[in-house]
């Protein structure tokens, strides 16, 4: 069984490096593994920290009229991959490819665990794990960041926002709208959002910190988050 799971930057570096979180989450993985010996994961990992960063540095120094959208885009695919080859070193013999940069050029699944980081301008590394559940055939992408559940609006902002259990591609996608641009601020990019209901996919966002949780989600016992499909 393939779990593709798209780790938000945010819980990777939402600053710096998150080192607790991090040792914790590859326990968890550790344990997943030994539970299952046909288990495998395809880790896609988000930007974070370094990339609102340099993307904020970008937009400062050259004036906002000066700005490129893929300019930015390019940025943030760069922390991608710093943030994807710090997980490859993590999962050790587990991930025996190299970072997937592109998963419209994936060869077969060697090993347990698979580590992908954002591909180009034009979408977040959320449409990077669609594609690689598409490729491998799994009807699921777990989608985790610093947020429990998709909200009817942003709950720091709205004290009277209200969570959401499920929601249909066509809902969800009304409420996040459909343009993609460089540091957008939604549960999941709406361009990878598009192309998960074409495929019949379904998304779980769920809070990454939330380890017990988590580990409940993939036993496929009761879970806090929000099933999209």
């Amino acid at each position: 069984m393939i779990t593709v799971i798209s780790l938000g930057g945010s819980i990777i570096a939402p600053d710096s490096v998150d080192v607790p979180f991090l040792r914790d989450f590859r326990s968890l993985i550790a344990e997943e593994l030994a539970k299952d010996e046909k288990r495998q994961f395809i880790f896609v990992t988000g930007g974070g920290g370094p990339a609102r960063t340099w993307q904020n540095a970008y937009r400062e120094i050259a004036g906002a009229a000066n700005v490129l959208d893929e300019e930015a885009d390019w940025i943030g695919v760069m922390a991608t991959r710093l943030n994807a080859q710090l997980i490859k070193a993590l999962m050790g013999a587990w991930c025996t490819q190299p970072v997937i940069t592109n998963p419209s050029e994936v060869g077969p699944f060697v090993g347990r665990v698979l580590v992908a980081s954002g591909w180009k301008p034009g979408f977040s590394s959320d449409y990077d794990a669609v594609l690689l559940a598409e490729r491998f055939s799994a009807p699921l992408v777990i989608n985790l960041s610093n947020i429990e559940q998709v909200y009817t609006d942003d709950p720091r902002k709205n004290p009277g926002a209200k969570a959401i259990d499920t929601i249909s591609w066509a809902d969800f996608r009304a409420m996040i709208g459909g343009e993609w641009k460089p540091g957008i601020n939604v549960p999941f990019d709406p361009v990878a959002s598009r192309h998960a209901e074409r495929l019949g996919l379904t998304v779980i966002c769920a809070a990454g910190r939330n380890l017990a949780n988590l580990r409940r989600l993939l036993s496929n016992e009761h879970f806090l988050g929000t099933v999209i499909s």
